[in-house]
């Protein structure tokens, strides 16, 4: 069907199953190396004349908004990164999905789909930029974007029947390859979409999947999201031609089904689904035999006596950034989603000496698959085992509303909603006045700060030592001068309020926990009570 010239306006008041919204002016557009910068490119410059969601709304801020800071360090995970990239070459030669063992590695184009309800279309053209970010730190080209509005998805091809052709001529007129759907599909619509369109079709959680295991470095890490790939596969295998078809064999015929009915026996579909079983119980054996290593870091944190601040938000809110402007940690720093996955764990101190740790934990994101949640459960423990959450939330982001409730979800969902929370405006050198009331409206008591300038970064400070939890136990010791360990300790350890000497050693007048009072008390000061008058 021969599409309208680009001038010309598009008339869909009739068409009660195709919603395309405004094309993007080409002025919003100032970095063609940009993420958001290549999605929202003016639909001028096609060909196709397709039309793509409209203006307001960003997954990305433009320019580098996450590095720059000379507490990153050399950043030589960065540059490896980036050289593992895969670059644009030839367009690739599929030309239906049936063909996929033919097709030669090329750079992904692809394009995004949305269903929204009746007032709805903000929140869904945030989620669609952020899905164009996700596909591009995946490493595809996003070629254009498509939303309808529907109450509800299509069960049976999640668009409707007329945007589902609609996106099949897009798909032919752009060339490209993929179809990424902003929400989780089911796989009969997987399947029934790919029929329609012609070319593979994945959800937001493949997606993000697909990044999970590009970023993840540790052993523990690569364990967890091979587990939550095979629990997203598992149910979406799916067979080409009769030899992965389902047949009975075996036993089945001695159970009364008569004759005829002794097949073969398994099929390759029964034996992938058999492995995918068998592999999935050793990961998860794995991963259970790695939780003693952690759980003694942690009890050794706690028979210490060290308090625990895990750093928790949005991802790309600026986690890692916050902790290497903090503790000088260098841990990778770049502008894309779910650049670091492993959990970093650094010692600080406070101005009156004591220690505590940070933690920077994974990121979250809306819609976060709950196979993610699942096996990334024990690095979540961080999470739950910690004193105090900073939750870092992007000052510049179009719906800190929208981070702030996501990653309060997820923190519920690993138990830890009774920890003391702190929430940090991160990027508010980023945002100008007004909105920097709006954000106070919408968290009084939070902290403002910039981990890239070092704005507000003494006030979270001070926030934190007056949120960790304090040493109760009172003492009054004298320390023999060949033990400076103990005076070490109590600085390290507990709160030393006042300290004098005399021949005998070091007078201390601590708050320490109960284990280190217990160790104490053999040099414990009798300290005479008060006289009280008649």
């Amino acid at each position: 069907m021969p599409k309208p010239p680009m001038d010309a306006p598009q008339d869909h008041a009739d068409d009660t199953d195709v919603d395309v919204e405004a094309v993007v002016d080409d002025a919003s557009v100032t970095d063609p190396d940009d993420v958001v910068a290549r999605v929202l490119t003016s639909a001028a410059s096609r060909s196709s004349g397709y039309t793509l969601f409209g203006s307001g709304a960003a997954a990305l801020q433009t320019g580098d908004t996450s590095g720059g800071s000379s507490d990153d360090g050399e950043q030589y995970d960065r540059e490896d990164r980036q050289a593992l990239r895969r670059v644009a070459g030839l367009s690739t030669e599929l030309e239906d999905v049936t063909e996929v063992e033919y097709r030669q590695l090329r750079l992904e184009n692809v394009v995004i789909i949305g269903v929204y309800p009746q007032g709805a279309l903000h929140d869904a053209e945030n989620s669609l930029r952020e899905l164009a970010a996700l596909a591009e730190t995946a490493g595809a080209v996003v070629l254009d974007g498509l939303l309808q509005r529907k109450p509800h998805p299509d069960p049976s091809t999640y668009l409707g029947r007329g945007k589902a052709q609609e996106l099949k001529s897009i798909v032919q007129a752009l060339g490209a390859d993929t179809v990424i759907a902003d929400t989780e599909l089911a796989p009969s619509q997987r399947r029934a979409l790919e029929d329609a369109v012609g070319v593979k079709v994945i959800d937001r959680t493949a997606v993000i999947l697909d990044i999970f295991s590009q970023h993840a470095k540790s052993r523990e890490g690569k364990a967890q999201v091979e587990l939550a790939q095979l629990e997203y596969l598992l149910p979406r295998l799916r067979g080409w031609g009769e030899s992965m078809s389902r047949q009975a064999g075996g036993q089945v015929g001695g159970a009364g089904a008569g004759m005829g009915s002794r097949g073969p026996g398994e099929t390759k579909i029964e034996l992938d689904r058999r492995r995918i079983h068998t592999r999935m119980a050793k990961l998860r054996k794995s991963i259970t035999a790695m939780k003693p290593a952690r759980e003694a870091k942690r009890a050794n944190r706690r028979r210490n006596t060290v308090p625990s601040v895990a750093i928790a938000g949005y991802t790309n809110a600026g986690k890692s950034s916050l902790l290497n402007r903090i503790t000088k940690a260098g841990v990778l720093v770049e502008n894309s989603l779910f650049a670091t996955l492993d959990a970093t764990v650094r010692r600080n101190v406070t101005s009156d000496g004591r220690e505590y740790t940070l933690a920077d934990t994974v990121g979250f994101v809306r819609n976060l698959p709950h196979q993610l949640v699942e096996a990334f459960r024990s690095t979540l423990e961080e999470v739950a085992d910690s004193d105090v959450i900073v939750h870092v939330v992007d000052a510049a982001h179009p719906d800190p509303a929208g981070q702030i409730a996501t990653v309060r979800d997820v923190i519920g969902e690993v138990g830890a909603r009774h920890i003391p929370e702190l929430v940090v405006f991160n990027k508010a050198d980023l945002v100008d006045d007004g909105q920097l009331l709006v954000l106070r409206g919408l968290v009084p008591d939070a902290v403002f700060v910039s981990a890239r300038t070092g704005l507000g970064i003494d006030e979270l400070m001070e926030r934190i030592e007056t949120l960790i939890p304090s040493p109760s136990n009172e003492v009054h010791v004298i320390v023999p001068f060949d033990r400076g360990d103990l005076v070490t300790l109590l600085h390290e350890r507990g709160k030393v309020l006042s300290t004098d000497y005399d021949e005998r050693g070091t007078i201390v007048h601590a708050l320490v926990g109960a284990e280190l009072a217990a160790a104490l008390a053999p040099f414990a000061e009798v300290v005479p009570a008060p006289i009280v008058a008649d």
